[in-house]
């Protein structure tokens, strides 16, 4: 990873490792360590508010990508409480299919709003 920004690296990693998280507990752990009380989700696919809502969010994309892993792309910029980021998605071990951009207000270290594009998706997905 490219970045000149430890922390926004480190918020970034944390977002993922949500997304990657099959266990419904521990992702709940993640989100409890990571994003703030009043956190939100919005792509254009879906929305969610609060830990709950998005934790339920998560698991939706996992059945529906079964065996599908998120990984960061390129460089975390990170300025005061913004910050921007790539990411794919795909099986593991082999090409990945979808990929987008996140745009993250932070607060306090934590996750508080997540806007989501979708940057290549692929016919039917």
């Amino acid at each position: 990873m490219n970045t000149a920004n430890p922390e926004a690296d480190r918020i970034a990693q944390a977002y993922i490792a949500v997304w990657n998280e099959t266990d419904e507990a521990r992702r709940l752990a993640l989100l409890e360590t990571h994003w703030t009380d009043d956190a939100r989700y919005v792509d254009p696919m879906a929305q969610a508010s609060g830990r709950a809502q998005i934790s339920a969010l998560v698991g939706g994309v996992q059945q529906r990508f079964p065996g599908f892993r998120f990984a960061l792309k390129g460089r975390v910029d990170g300025h005061g409480d913004q910050l921007r980021f790539s990411w794919t998605l795909g099986p593991s071990g082999a090409e990945d299919m979808i990929e987008g951009t996140d745009f993250a207000q932070i607060a306090a270290g934590r996750l508080q709003s997540v806007t989501g594009f979708l940057d290549k998706v692929p016919a039917g997905a």
